[in-house]
């Protein structure tokens, strides 16, 4: 804490106020309130000794000539006016300078505030209040407590009141304002007596009361008390507040002189209460933020001067005057103002007019509306107003403004000089803040600013190359500097590619390096470098998120940690995986961390990755190595696949296959039939783009390549294409490309790398001189194979045109795929490159454009401009302009003829005859046809007179050869043309023709007009059509060309006028006209093409409005893409969506607001009440309005969250809808929350009256109602109690909440929950924060030397009464008791444990002295008894050996315990290693538990050898002489031995030790499984498994083909064996095998159980589903695999296949399945299902009283009693067998005497009285 301002003089002025000593102190206190009186009397006897006091005792010349003058003036005032009105600059901000200030960011230890004229300022966390500070160093002494962080305490756009504590300098030399809002510094001008009713002040919380809080205000003796009922803001609740909070109140009552105040925290009530003179303020006490009259005394240029408060006086500068009002400000003008500073030496006060300051909201706004701006460079920026000594205005292109300094107008270290500025007409200005006080944005118009290429942290992004400045060095590395204020640490490790001992040989300050960013930190601006070479120069493609990591990609990481299971390898953004060991490296490394260490920089390999988890498992091994499995697991046929292009090179593309993401290669040339299309398509893709429509033609070990050849593509879907030589035969016709041209012909490559020779005889039907120039490379052609060397594998083919024959209609297919190609390309081109591309890509070949004239060049044409088209080249050559004569600045009408997207070139005609009205074309009638324009493969055409423009192919035919000039065709030629489709959808309704040369005739003026685009119209035309179809998304619109448009939901009425739940398309007709406008376009799929064309080609079709609004032609529409439009929105805006789809498994809800924007509603989102969860699809409907509010919205990844429940985030105190995610019985419910929220529900919230087992009543998946707690550690605290859910209804609760420590008492009873148990006691949950102990010996009445024996007892959740015998709140521990003499309850161990009572008092000190006397006594004896041998009874007491033989682990008890302890019993303690992998575990007998279920394996009793060997230790151990008795005892042992050694041979149920043995078994029992299993467990002991492969194909071979059981114990086990010893392929082998030697239901089902087992769900499901298929009549199989479904908690999905299995069986089947099913639920699904279908089977057929057996059975075990007995009263009352009904009156009796209670044991034998007298004598029978 900073120390006060006070001068001595004040100080000692205070010390006597709050310590009176007599009647001097009276006197003094007196002549305060008089000197107070005098002052605000305006300069009265003691004005000076004010100044004084106030100033600390320094006499200010200056201020006495200021005083001296005022006095003069024509009034009295206690500040004097400033020379110049100018902002507040930070050179004038001084230490104890007031302010107002509003918060900007809170981070954990400080708050960053915005100040007045865009200053800056920092709160820290020692500068918030004295309680404040206490609070926090309680908090950190105690470890159990957490921390109460600036943000519980402020929030942005909160408004403070603070003083300026310190000012700093920081390193670069700018000043850093430390505030404090410490209320002793803000208020120490205040004293309790100058304290009035209504006065505004702010305050901290000190602590918090019963009835309210007590406020902190800084006034030395005068106590504040804010109470609940003057509190009802949110933001300032009382229930809410945390001491320390920041609050702005108004005294509503003083009382005893000042030293009692009651306030109000109404923000409304605060922010309209007015400061007036009444109230006593002064110059000394004026604080800022107060509301004030003020009247204008003069209006200058800069700002005004005002006088308040009767006689002060004020300024307002030019930020905080409201633009609008700049004009109506006039001297004598009254208004009201705020205080915004004060300045104490020079008593300058600071006002301000604006609206958002003088009536403020709760908030402030941080962001502006516009959005977050900061670091955006504008242009085209004019100036305003300029204010000399403050700044200029600037006026933004969108007519915002912008503030620059005074220092921002200029460089660094140049002069000032405004009319430079102002004499430039724009400016370009980058804007870098923005201040909240203000509400204005900030700018620069320094070049050295703008220019920069890194502004903020979030300019940069991870794997970025960035230059900068070396700064320091440090131990942790080599802090880089990329601008002034953005700086990255390049760690130690990544300083170089090796480890540098000595940095600072290599780094010198102000040495420039280069680096890559390996992650940003925006939040904390944290940047991270690497100065690593292999990883700056990297080419491979960069890991910057895990959807980045693809199976089978490879890059560049950086190992951080080498383990001896691995290296752990991190890329960028902290993307890491692991290495396993295997994977380390081709050969075998034992210890990694010899080969590798932390920094190595090497080539990774995506083996696996999971972008949920984020786990991904990665490869050392050479891409080469590890490809060839990958390659051969990836088989694509002939399907259509998707791939995104990861990089763009000379050849080709390389691209990703989704969704497997595998590599592979598009060559250049395979981008289209037509060459020249090819080079366009390349230039328009780039990385990140998607292609569709794809189809493998090459697939190896090294590659796979892709082509997108729609005549290659045909050829691979029709099947005409050879996939190998063999298939290969002369005459055969297939479709290739060029490859390669050589002097004796043409190589032409065909799909899966074949290749064969055109010799040059036989490329054309003509000479050819020269085969160079007679193909290009690349060029789809049509190949006949003319003759086979099948000893090379060679095959030469023909391509004269002559000889190969075409399907029907190629010709015009290929041109169709040839202009939508060229059209795709030019709009992706246009999409990237800007509005001028935009606007080209949207011309149509024959729309008419009104142009101007711009040059006119004599027989080379003339250029034109057009105001739409600004920056494009418009020209018309001579042949369009045949007859026209033009001048420059003419207006004309000219048609399109071509638009060249590249060099933005627009060809036109002016002839007169392609610009009137078109005419139709008759289908198959003859034309002549002139060439108007020619573009390498394409050429348009205009039609005779009918004014008709189209598209034609210059080649007639795939293998026409490069004509030469003479014959090309050329412009103005003419051609005969046969029309096949008069308006043809594909080609955006021109005409399709077909063509041929015609004889030459003169040229003739020839025009057409053509409005349509790609899309048939251009953006923004008004269009009408009749209503085809009207569908509840949209409605399909037949446009007057016959073409088809379509109108989404959206765009049908305005937006004011739909109402919630309407369907804005069911006010549309079908067969009305309507009027629309093209407002974009939508890709619809084609099937209507030739039947070689592709089947899934898009065409685009309009996109029109019907919105009224938008028909007016004067309106200019916008062309608004998903991304902007998307951006538009925000958080918590409420939107009008429309319901498109409803998913049904997620139980979510698709809308969409717009056409292109489409945002997802989860179910939690959706509804407030429980009841509609099950009638989702009824509340909303396909093509409803609904109204939402904005959650999320983010563009990389896109996503657009929404909310129907009016809500868009969780509120403390509020109620909601949550869903069980999982039940932890330690802890209790773990539930989804909406908006992504994740929230824990202790097990003493559950209810308000606790029960046993508390958790039994809910399962996964079930939704709640939910009361928010609080959030803490990003959950949230919830209850489920009534109380809190609806507390006017609930019962009082019977287990109340424990909030503290404040509410328990000594003595009280409580009850709780185990936590859990250990030594040191039982651990009782009695709140979710407070955990209570009960030691073992006030547990229990009985003696208990484990707590294990309390584990047993005790589960975690048991639910018991407890009594507080202590509470230490200073440690916060709870001591509990629970013992019965404490409780009143039965003690918590039952009596049939038999434990010994606990010894107390008297009985305990006698039973110890007995016991130290019979130590005493034993030790005597054993020295007695030294030589004597110890009695082999006693030995077997005394040690215990393992069931493991083999563990090396004996445990011994010590024969010095009590008799307690000799009663117990020995526990044998088993030590197995829980790491490593699944494997098959071999213990004393081999069992093949997966699927052996028959099989009982061999078990070996080692107990006698090892006893014997103990007998032996213990006997070398004794002395060398032997009696007699203990000779013969050795012989009689040694006997016995042998005998059992003789039995063990003789016995073949004994496992052997050795090969032999099994052998010999084997040859005595060649049919038996379980001794060849044994003998493969033998065998997989010592890792040998191909030993026990050889073993099991040994069995097969030799078990007796009768025996079938036998054979399939075998299979199984192979199958086991190479399920975790093999691969994939090797299993697949031994499956196949053996379902050719046994039944295959069997086999499927134990391979099914043996995946299972084995975790792998993936193969196990896919392998159910296969036998569904195979075994659909086999009721055992549906059942298999419904099992398989809940036991892993596919609930849907097992009710789908129930549903399934009810339509492949029988009917007869259907009741014992659906039975089946429901006790599957039962066992693993949801119980209230399982109970449901059991209602729906009994109620169809109640007579089957096996079912009522089976659902009594069940409900017993998993329902509530009164379900059980509501059974029960079911059953009795069936119409079925009097003999049935006592059978189950047995059952009902039987259940009650174990369950029930005496009275309704009474009640069940009333019931069968009563059934006895209803029945007769048929009863009584």
């Amino acid at each position: 804490m900073l120390n006060s301002h006070k001068t001595e003089k004040e100080d000692m002025a205070s010390t006597e106020e709050d310590f009176p000593r007599g009647g001097a102190v009276k006197k003094a206190r007196g002549n305060n309130i008089d000197l107070q009186v005098e002052v605000d009397n305006l300069f009265e006897s003691n004005e000076k000794e004010e100044f004084e006091q106030w100033m600390g005792g320094i006499k200010d010349k200056k201020f006495k000539k200021q005083k001296t003058a005022v006095a003069k003036g024509d009034g009295l005032t206690l500040n004097a006016d400033a020379e110049c009105v100018e902002i507040l600059h930070s050179k004038d901000v001084k230490e104890g300078m007031l302010m107002l200030g509003c918060v900007k960011d809170v981070s954990d230890f400080e708050v960053t505030v915005g100040l007045p004229c865009g200053l800056q300022g920092f709160l820290s966390i020692r500068n918030i209040c004295d309680s404040y500070t206490k609070l926090l160093t309680e908090q950190l002494d105690s470890t159990d407590e957490d921390i109460c962080a600036l943000s519980h305490l402020f929030y942005t756009g909160m408004m403070l009141r603070c003083v300026v504590a310190k000012l700093d300098t920081t390193r670069g030399g700018k000043m850093s304002i430390q505030l404090s809002v410490n209320p002793k510094l803000v208020n120490s001008a205040l004293t309790s007596s100058a304290l009035k009713a209504d006065m505004v002040l702010s305050g901290c919380v000190e602590s918090l009361e019963d009835h309210g809080c007590i406020v902190d205000i800084g006034v030395n003796g005068t106590k504040a008390f804010l109470p609940k009922k003057a509190d009802k803001d949110k933001q300032n609740s009382i229930n809410e507040l945390k001491v320390g909070q920041y609050l702005t109140c108004q005294i509503k009552e003083v009382k005893n002189d000042g030293r009692v105040l009651r306030l109000c925290a109404k923000s409304l009530a605060v922010g309209r209460a007015l400061a007036e003179s009444k109230q006593g303020w002064t110059l000394t006490n004026l604080l800022p933020g107060l509301l004030v009259k003020a009247t204008v005394r003069k209006v200058t240029r800069n700002g005004l001067l005002m006088d308040f408060l009767s006689s002060f006086r004020g300024q307002v500068d030019i930020l905080h005057m409201e633009q609008e009002m700049a004009t109506h400000y006039n001297k004598g003008s009254n208004m009201l103002a705020r205080v915004l500073y004060l300045e104490p030496s020079t008593r300058l006060v600071g006002l301000s007019l604006r609206d958002h300051i003088v009536q403020p909201e709760t908030r402030m706004n941080t962001i502006p509306a516009c959005g977050d701006r900061v670091g955006e460079v504008v242009k085209d920026c004019k100036i305003a107003s300029m204010h000399v000594m403050s700044g200029a205005v600037l006026e933004l292109p969108d007519k915002t403004l912008a503030f620059v300094h005074r220092n921002n107008l200029k460089e660094l270290n140049e002069p000032a000089n405004e009319n430079k500025v102002l004499a430039l007409p724009k400016h370009t200005c980058r804007i870098i803040d923005f201040s909240p006080i203000d509400q204005i944005h900030f700018a620069t118009l320094r070049k050295t600013v703008i220019e920069r290429t890194f502004f903020r942290y979030s300019d940069l992004q991870a794997g970025q190359i960035v230059e900068g400045t070396v700064s320091v060095l440090l131990n942790r590395g080599m802090v880089v500097h990329l601008s002034s204020h953005i700086r990255g640490l390049v760690p130690s490790t990544h300083l170089s590619g090796i480890v540098l001992k000595n940095p600072e040989k290599k780094y010198a300050k102000g040495m420039k390096v280069k680096c890559r960013v390996l992650s940003v930190d925006v939040d904390n601006k944290k940047l991270y470098l690497t100065r690593k070479k292999a990883l700056i120069e990297s080419s491979l493609p960069l890991f910057l998120s895990y959807d980045d990591a693809r199976p089978g990609r490879v890059s560049h990481g950086y190992i951080v940690s080498v383990k001896n299971f691995g290296c752990v390898v991190r890329f960028y953004n902290n993307v890491k995986g692991l290495v396993p060991v295997n994977e380390l490296s081709s050969e075998v490394i034992v210890n990694p961390e010899d080969v590798f260490y932390v920094g190595q920089v090497l080539r990774a390999r995506v083996l696996q990755c999971d972008p949920e988890k984020e786990k991904m498992m990665l490869s050392f091994k050479p891409a080469a190595e590890g490809d060839t499995e990958e390659m051969g697991k990836a088989q694509f046929g002939c399907e259509r696949l998707e791939a995104k292009v990861l990089k763009k090179s000379v050849n080709g593309l390389e691209v990703s296959i989704t969704p497997n993401g595998v590599p592979a290669l598009l060559p250049t040339m395979h981008l289209s039939d037509l060459v020249s299309n090819c080079s366009l398509l390349w230039e328009a893709l780039q990385e990140g783009d998607t292609i569709s429509n794809l189809v493998c033609f090459l697939q190896n070990k090294n590659k796979i390549a892709v082509t997108k050849k729609p005549m290659v593509i045909w050829s691979l879907e029709e099947g005409v294409a050879a996939k190998e030589f063999s298939e290969i035969t002369v005459g055969m016709q297939m479709f290739g490309w060029v490859k390669n041209i050589m002097a004796y012909g043409v190589f032409v490559e065909f799909p899966y790398g074949l290749i064969g020779l055109a010799p040059k005889s036989a490329m054309s039907d003509k000479f050819i001189a020269d085969t160079t120039t007679t193909f290009h490379v690349g060029q789809t052609v049509v190949a006949k194979v003319t003759n086979l060397d099948e000893e090379k594998k060679r095959f030469l083919v023909t391509l004269k045109i002559s000889e190969v024959t075409l399907p029907e209609g190629s010709a015009q297919t290929r041109l169709i795929h040839a202009v939508q190609e060229r059209r795709a390309a030019t709009e992706m081109i246009a999409l990237k490159a800007g509005d001028l591309y935009q606007q080209l890509a949207a011309l149509s070949v024959g729309q008419r454009l009104k142009l101007a004239v711009d040059t006119v060049k004599d027989g080379d044409g003339s250029t034109f401009k057009s105001d739409e088209l600004v920056g494009a080249t418009i020209r018309a050559n001579k042949y369009h302009l045949i007859g026209i004569q033009l001048t420059p600045g003419q207006k004309v009408t000219a048609v399109v003829i071509y638009v060249d997207i590249l060099s933005a070139t627009v060809h036109v005609s002016l002839l007169s005859k392609l610009v009137t009205k078109k005419k139709t074309l008759s289908e198959e009638s003859k034309y002549s046809a002139i060439l108007q324009h020619i573009d390498k493969d394409l050429a348009i055409i205009s039609v005779e007179d009918t004014a008709q423009l189209t598209f034609i192919q210059t080649q007639s035919h795939l293998n026409e050869v490069i004509l030469p000039e003479s014959v090309k065709l050329r412009e103005g030629m003419l051609l005969t043309v046969e029309v096949v489709e008069p308006s043809c959808e594909q080609l955006q309704g021109l005409p399709l023709l077909s063509w041929k040369r015609a004889a030459p005739k003169r040229l003739r003026t020839v025009s057409e007009n053509q409005m349509d685009s790609d899309t048939g119209y251009r953006f923004g035309e008004i269009v009408q059509g009749k209503v085809r179809t009207v569908k509840p998304t949209n409605i399909q619109v037949e446009l007057e060309d016959g073409s088809t448009g379509f109108v989404h939901v959206s765009e049908v009425m305005e937006a004011t006028e739909v109402s919630q739940g309407s369907f804005p398309t069911s006010f549309v007709k079908v067969g009305s006209v309507v009027t629309g406008r093209v407002i974009g376009r939508r890709e619809v799929n084609s099937n209507g093409l030739l039947p070689i064309s592709q089947p899934r080609l898009t065409y685009t079709s309009p996109e029109l409005t019907l919105i009224p609004s938008k028909l007016d032609r004067k309106m200019e529409l916008k062309s608004v893409t998903a991304a902007e439009k998307l951006s538009s929105y925000k958080v918590g805006e409420e939107i009008t969506c429309f319901v498109s789809k409803f998913h049904p498994e997620r139980k979510s809800l698709e809308v969409t607001s717009d056409l292109s924007i489409t945002g997802t509603v989860e179910l939690l989102a959706m509804i407030t009440d429980l009841k509609d969860s099950s009638r989702l699809e009824k509340l909303y409907k396909l093509g409803q309005a609904v109204k939402a509010k904005v959650v999320e919205m983010s563009l990389k990844p896109q996503r657009f969250l929404l909310s129907l429940t009016g809500i868009h985030e969780l509120q403390t105190g509020s109620i909601t809808l949550g869903m069980v995610t999982s039940i932890l019985p330690h802890l209790g419910l773990v539930v989804k929350l909406p908006f992504g929220c994740t929230g824990t529900v202790a097990i003493t919230d559950l209810a308000d009256a606790y029960k046993p087992n508390p958790l039994a009543a809910f399962s996964k998946d079930q939704l709640l109602r939910c009361y928010l707690l609080g959030f803490e550690n990003d959950k949230w605290h919830l209850s489920l109690r009534p109380s809190r859910l609806n507390p006017q209804q609930a019962k009082p609760a019977k287990d109340t909440e424990v909030f503290s420590l404040k509410d328990l008492q000594q003595g009280q009873l409580i009850r709780g929950f185990v936590k859990s148990i250990s030594e040191q006691g039982v651990f009782i949950r009695l709140s979710n924060s407070i955990t209570g102990r009960a030691e073992l010996q006030r547990s229990t009445k009985y003696f208990v030397n484990n707590h294990k024996v309390l584990c047993n007892h005790l589960p975690p959740s048991t639910l018991l009464t407890t009594k507080i015998i202590s509470i230490n709140r200073k440690e916060k521990l709870v001591e509990l008791s629970l013992l019965t003499v404490d409780t009143g309850k039965p003690d918590i161990l039952p009596e049939s444990l038999h434990l010994p009572l606990r010894l107390v008092g008297q009985e305990k000190k006698k039973y110890n002295l007995e016991k130290k006397k019979k130590r005493s006594l034993s030790e005597s004896e054993e020295k007695n008894n030294e030589t004597e041998p110890p009695k082999k009874k006693t030995k077997k007491k005394k040690k215990t050996n393992l069931v493991d033989n083999d563990s090396g682990v004996d445990v011994y008890f010590r024969e010095e315990e009590d008799q307690e302890a000799k009663d117990t019993n020995p526990v044998a303690v088993n030590v197995s290693s829980s790491s490593g992998p699944f494997r098959l575990q071999v213990a004393a007998g081999f069992s093949w538990d997966l699927g052996l279920s028959s099989l009982k394996p061999a078990t070996a009793n080692m107990h006698a050898d090892s006893s014997d060997g103990e007998d032996q230790d213990e006997h070398n151990s004794k002395s060398q002489k032997k009696s007699r008795y203990e000779l013969e005892q050795e012989k009689k042992v040694a006997e016995k031995a042998l005998t059992q050694r003789e039995m063990e041979l003789m016995d073949p149920q004994l496992r052997p030790q050795d090969a032999a043995a099994f052998e010999r078994l084997l040859l005595a029992s060649p049919n038996s499984s379980i001794l060849w299993l044994q003998y493969m467990a033998h065998h997989l002991q010592a890792t040998q498994i191909e030993q026990a492969r050889a073993v099991a194909e040994r069995a097969l071979k030799t078990i007796s083909f009768r025996e079938e059981q036998e054979k399939l114990n075998v299979w199984v086990a192979l199958l086991n064996l190479e399920n975790m010893y093999g691969t994939q392929e090797s299993l697949k082998k031994v499956f196949e095998r053996a379902l050719q030697f046994c039944e295959p239901m069997p086999v499927y089902q134990q391979l099914a159980d043996i995946y299972s087992k084995s975790d792998k769900m993936k193969e196990a499901e896919n392998l159910y589903k296969s036998m569904v298929k195979r075994f659909r009549q086999n009721k055992a199989v549906w059942l298999s695999y419904g099992t398989f479904l809940l036991q892993h908690g596919q609930n849907d999905a097992a009710s789908a296949l129930l549903q399934r299995a009810l339509k492949s069986l029988p009917s007869k089947e259907s009741v014992d399945v659906i039975t089946k099913f429901a006790q599957l639920e039962f066992r693993f699904g949801n119980t209230e299902k399982g109970r449901t279908m059991f209602d729906k089977i009994l109620t169809s057929y109640p007579k089957r009283t096996d079912l009522w057996s089976i659902f009594i059975d069940l409900m017993v075990k998993h329902g509530s009693q009164k379900e059980v007995r509501a059974i029960f009263d079911r059953v009795i009352h069936l119409s079925v067998s009097v003999k049935k009904i006592k059978f189950f009156f047995k059952r009902y009796l039987e259940y009650e005497k174990k369950h029930g209670t005496p009275q309704s044991i009474q009640a069940v034998k009333e019931k069968a009285v009563e059934f006895v007298e209803g029945k007769g004598s048929e009863a009584a029978s």
